[in-house]
């Protein structure tokens, strides 16, 4: 696995969440991407790592078709819901 270079961003809250749970599942990012695709969502590659670096906001559109991929509520990529991954 490759490490971040640079520093995460400011521009979304749910970048390092949905990281995290697309580890979880054992779920590479190119596959997140096909899944997306199939779900409606037009994503590259480099848009998905800006998302998940924070540096690029997140739609609502792609944040609950995120949720549903990833199995995770949408609170919980928001912040808002419990700080342990429901994949733990």
């Amino acid at each position: 696995m490759k490490t971040r270079k640079l520093p995460r961003g400011d521009r979304n809250i749910v970048g390092a969440r949905v990281t995290e749970a697309r580890l979880a599942l054992g779920m590479k990012q190119n596959e997140l991407l096909a899944r997306l695709q199939t779900a409606g969502i037009d994503m590259s590659t480099p848009a998905l790592s800006l998302l998940e670096g924070q540096k690029r906001p997140v739609s609502d559109i792609e944040l609950k078709a995120l949720a549903e991929i990833l199995n995770v509520p949408v609170d919980w990529l928001l912040g808002t819901g419990k700080r342990e991954s429901p994949h733990k």
